[in-house]
């Protein structure tokens, strides 16, 4: 599993695209955070409806299946920054230097080439759906309340396409450290000690005094 982990940053055009990108991951992370809480308040709304007036929220599992890619597709960018996926960190950790760097350039290019697979391969899904000589631009809807699912599965493609975009900076600062031998890489994650750890969650509460 993923331990804690930071990203350094210089004035090195990797740095700036890795900060630029960072913005819209952001953004699509804070899309699927208000999506969970979305999702929270129609079931509050349902639940009420079925309890005090006998008539819960039409097309609830409707609405649920739409909110789903967004929940689980569009935060995952935006963890692959920050180094939060599952990964083997009792082999990686006791790597040092350019094996280490290697290492990671070896893995990152390979989970690239499955992601821009996946890219094709869901793009291809969406695409069988979407039509636009159909009602609702759709071939296919939900069975409730008939609603349109190639929204849905456009968020695969777009997501899997920014995850590409940060997997391929990630292998450049990756290769980057290999080849100059660098300590320290930026725009990549860095496993953090245990006390470094604690010094950066020390540090962000005092800054919230």
């Amino acid at each position: 599993m993923a331990g804690a982990s930071a990203v350094l940053e210089d004035d090195s055009t990797l740095s700036r695209l890795d900060r630029m990108l960072s913005k819209l991951e952001r953004v699509m992370a804070l899309i699927a955070g208000l999506t969970v809480f979305g999702l929270m308040v129609l079931a509050v709304v349902s639940v009420t409806g079925r309890n005090f007036f006998n008539e819960p929220l039409r097309g609830y599992v409707d609405w649920i299946e739409q909110a789903m890619p967004l929940i689980a597709f569009l935060g995952v960018s935006y963890v692959q920054r920050l180094g939060g996926h599952i990964r083997m960190d009792i082999v990686v950790g006791a790597l040092r230097g350019r094996t280490l760097w290697f290492f990671e350039f070896l893995t990152t290019v390979l989970v690239l080439g499955l992601m821009i697979l996946l890219v094709w391969g869901t793009y291809s899904h969406f695409d069988r759906s979407f039509d636009m000589t159909k009602p609702n631009w759709s071939r296919d809807s939900t069975i409730d309340i008939g609603l349109p699912l190639w929204p849905a599965k456009l968020l695969a493609p777009i997501a899997f396409s920014v995850l590409c975009l940060r997997l391929t900076l990630q292998a450049w600062g990756f290769g980057r450290a290999f080849v100059k031998g660098l300590p320290e890489p930026v725009a990549v994650p860095l496993i953090q000690s245990v006390a470094e750890q604690a010094a950066a969650e020390a540090s962000q509460i005092e800054g919230r005094d």
